[in-house]
């Protein structure tokens, strides 16, 4: 058998830059990076290409994956609200949920009978504490905080909206709310239990784009990674699109190439046949931990 992964016709042969969603994509259910997906990465930056995470995670959620794989590239967070440098901390783009509309959306979700996180200054807030909320800030290894009543606490714009259920009931929630919020609002699962609310000139797509200016590649020279609702902006936004096996069915039908799943480092095998005939600049690129 061969050790590479076999890339089909039409593979760019000149790659600049490889954008990744993090969970279910490059790294599957017990939240760890393993050994081949990090030295394929290494490999990756070693050889000029710009490895740039994109999820809808908080910066402080995502940061530690930066430091384990050794990224120090522009990471996109909270749907493309947020790009920041992992290394120094410091947030480049900041798109956040007008404090009226953030308002308004608190109340509709919560007079539907929903509970719901808020996230300010890259900190998780919510109203009381539930089994959900708690899951949720342990998967995630961050701290909560609660603050009683959201509407009379928040006084300030909010990164983003979360609300946490079974799918279904997200799925009614979820076109009650674009129904509501008719582009005022982007409404998008990041992961089945998992409805988020942004800005509406938020994506994963706009965040890559503002990366691509800094950073100096473009769409055609760029391969994006991933799964779910919220990375299909993503994907339209690359010139290559990749879908991990484990990816929904409407992402699966996007994507110009299907790699193995996350439980078989599929991101990680595919950055290795990218590598084995040599695509990608050839001269390393210099370090971006001081990028504007």
């Amino acid at each position: 058998m061969s050790r590479f992964l076999t890339l089909p016709a039409g593979f760019p042969t000149h790659v600049k830059a490889i954008a990744t969603d993090l969970d279910r994509t490059l790294i599957g259910e017990d939240y760890d990076l393993h050994d081949r997906t990090i030295a394929a990465i290494a490999a990756a930056r070693a050889a000029g290409i710009h490895v740039v995470i994109v999820t809808g995670r908080m910066f402080r959620s995502v940061r530690r994956y930066c430091e384990w794989a050794g990224i120090d590239d522009l990471v996109v967070c909270y749907q493309g609200a947020v790009v920041a440098d992992p290394v120094s901390g410091r947030f480049l783009r900041h798109v956040a949920i007008p404090l009226e509309l953030a308002r308004e959306a608190i109340d509709a979700i919560e007079q539907e009978g929903f509970n719901l996180n808020c996230y300010v200054d890259d900190n998780l807030y919510v109203s009381t504490m539930t089994p959900e909320a708690r899951s949720y800030a342990d998967f995630q290894q961050i701290p909560i905080e609660i603050v009683g009543d959201l509407l009379t606490w928040l006084d300030k714009p909010p990164t983003k909206l979360v609300v946490i259920a079974e799918p279904k009931a997200l799925d009614g929630l979820g076109e009650r709310l674009r129904e509501r919020f008719p582009g005022r609002l982007y409404i998008s699962k990041s992961l089945p239990f998992f409805l988020e609310l942004a800005s509406p000139e938020v994506s994963k797509g706009t965040g890559l784009g503002f990366v691509a200016e800094q950073l100096g590649f473009k769409a055609e020279e760029t391969v994006a990674f991933g799964d779910g609702e919220n990375d299909i902006e993503l994907l339209d936004w690359a010139g290559y699109a990749v879908a991990v096996a484990n990816a929904d069915v409407s992402v699966l039908g996007r994507a110009d190439f299907i790699c193995p799943p996350v439980t078989e480092e599929g991101v990680g095998q595919t950055i290795e046949a990218m590598l084995a005939p040599g695509i990608g600049p050839r001269e390393p690129r210099p370090s971006q931990s001081s990028a504007p």
